[in-house]
């Protein structure tokens, strides 16, 4: 693979787009854990039962629903900012700017082959999240609990995504791309 050095362009929406996926990633995180409604409503429930007062399950569950809330608000704006951004990076290759790899041109090594394969699925992925994203939160109430289904996925290829990156960026840059963070970075490579 060729080395090359980045534009600002390239490196404002990489590091945007990266910091959207990761503040999304810390939500579902807290959702799933340390904010999961079942968990308020047992903290709930056990701070009621060292006073005279008592709630219902349905009653601690939606009082956990309640204070998760704005937590939860935060998911989806920063899933609107996660559209906007991932339709200009779509906008982008019209201005000539982020051209996206075709993984059919001829004379290709395998491994850029699968690099842009990769990236392909990762952007088609994407895709996906954020349409049923966008259908949970304004779309018909009829289709929420399907695109729910859908879009819960959407953590299993991005962890996946994260990992091959990172691993892949690593290896690179131990190898056969010496500087490759520095270029993300400051898109240039990084003088000795």
């Amino acid at each position: 693979m060729k080395s090359r050095n980045y534009s600002t362009i390239y490196r404002i929406m990489h590091w945007s787009i990266a910091i959207c996926m990761t503040l999304m990633l810390i939500t579902i995180f807290l959702r799933m854990t340390w904010m999961n409604k079942n968990n308020v409503a047992l903290i709930m429930q056990e701070y009621l039962s060292t006073t005279d007062q008592s709630l219902s399950q349905d009653q601690l569950i939606l009082l956990a629903k309640k204070i998760r809330k704005p937590m939860w608000d935060w998911h989806i704006y920063i899933g609107y900012a996660l559209v906007g951004l991932y339709s200009i990076r779509l906008a982008l290759p019209f201005f000539g700017q982020m051209k996206f790899s075709n993984p059919f041109s001829k004379g290709l090594a395998f491994k850029e082959k699968i690099h842009y394969w990769t990236y392909l699925v990762f952007y088609a992925c994407v895709a996906i999240s954020l349409i049923t994203g966008l259908i949970i939160v304004l779309g018909p109430e009829n289709r929420k609990e399907s695109m729910e289904d859908i879009h819960v996925l959407s953590i299993y290829y991005l962890l996946t995504f994260i990992v091959i990156h990172l691993a892949s960026i690593f290896f690179s840059e131990f190898t056969n791309q010496q500087g490759l963070i520095s270029r993300i970075i400051s898109g240039s490579k990084k003088k000795n």
